[in-house]
């Protein structure tokens, strides 16, 4: 790539995820001709979906290489979107133009075995453990999708998941939930300022593609476009809306960014828990109080380095919720169960969701 990827890249679309919406496929023939497959299904086998490619036929990065921010910066605008995470010292940026086409990255980082997904379709950017069941693993895409959302697959079970749920849909481990790795969606021009030294997923995947067209055409920005239908519409958003959505079990609440604007801080009830939220225009964080920390007053105070907010004793946070200086050093705050999503996948799964007002 010799000139700046952009998120804002207009293209022609190319159908490689979502090639087919035929809905009148025999759902038993769709999913492998299995007798009362619907039995062995979470969600009902009508309503799930054949992406187009087939199994693996949008490849996972199993061998992910990366390079220092500073040889990526010159390849990457400010304004793109990209996955960043944080384990021990390491940190790392997995741009969305790379995972827009292969949807999971299995990696290790600093010894913890992650997978790193991306739904384009919802817009869903999520990390969970690779060991399940006891078992280290890799995940693949399985080429199935339910309300539009990616069905990731482990290659030691064979079992099928849903990356939006929160659950294994399908298999031997059908109803066991993943172990959650917090991860942050924000720009790269945010990120690189929090960590200079991150290293940064390359395009050599082992695969060709071009990487620098969006494949999807106008879809993101598009509310009118889906490319299957949804089991509920929920029309109090805008369908393709970025929030920010905090999932317990079956329960959700989002927070819009409109809410963030400027840079604020929100303390808000859930399911019986106590939550502050900080963020601004690009990146929305959230956390668990506890009897100690709900006692703090916190503030947002990004100012283009690691801390994003501070606290009224004087300690100043990062993203992770890790306290990086002050009185409360070496502290961190419990991550929620949470990430960014298009409105419209979180009103088709949880029709119950709560908006913050």
């Amino acid at each position: 790539m010799k000139k700046k990827i952009s998120i804002l890249m207009l293209s022609l679309f190319v159908a490689v995820g979502c090639s087919s919406s035929d809905t009148s496929q025999d759902p038993n023939e769709l999913l492998g001709g299995t007798p009362n497959a619907s039995a062995e299904w979470l969600y009902p086998i009508s309503e799930i979906r054949d992406g187009g490619p087939g199994k693996d036929g949008i490849p996972s990065v199993d061998e992910p290489v990366f390079v220092a921010a500073a040889k990526a910066s010159s390849l990457l605008s400010d304004d793109l979107l990209v996955i960043g995470i944080k384990v021990g010292e390491t940190t790392r940026a997995y741009p969305h133009f790379i995972l827009d086409w292969h949807e999971i990255v299995n990696d290790d980082v600093d010894g913890l075995e992650v997978a790193v997904s991306l739904c384009p379709l919802t817009g869903t950017s999520i990390g969970w453990s690779r060991l399940v069941n006891g078992t280290k693993t890799t995940f693949g895409v399985s080429g199935k999708l339910y309300n539009n959302n990616l069905i990731p697959y482990d290659r030691a079970t064979n079992s099928n998941w849903s990356q939006l749920g929160l659950q294994c849909i399908n298999g031997s481990l059908i109803g066991e939930r993943p172990t959650l790795v917090t991860v942050l969606e924000t720009t790269w021009g945010v990120w690189k300022t929090m960590y200079p030294d991150t290293e940064v997923l390359t395009t050599n995947t082992g695969f060709s593609r071009n990487y620098g067209v969006y494949p999807y055409g106008d879809y993101r920005t598009n509310n009118g476009y889906l490319i299957f239908p949804l089991t509920k519409q929920d029309s109090r958003i805008p369908a393709k809306q970025r929030v920010h959505s905090i999932i317990y079990d079956d329960k959700a609440k989002v927070y819009k960014f409109d809410e963030f604007a400027n840079g604020d801080t929100i303390r808000d009830m859930f399911n019986g828990k106590e939550i502050v939220l900080v963020g601004d225009d690009t990146t929305i964080v959230s956390f668990e109080l506890d009897t100690q920390s709900s006692a703090l007053e916190f503030d947002y105070s990004y100012v283009d380095s690691e801390g994003f907010f501070t606290d009224n004793e004087g300690t100043v946070w990062n993203v992770f919720g890790e306290a990086i200086s002050g009185p409360g050093e070496g502290n961190k705050l419990t991550p929620t169960p949470s990430f960014i999503a298009y409105w419209f996948s979180i009103g088709a799964f949880y029709p119950d969701a709560e908006i913050y007002n």
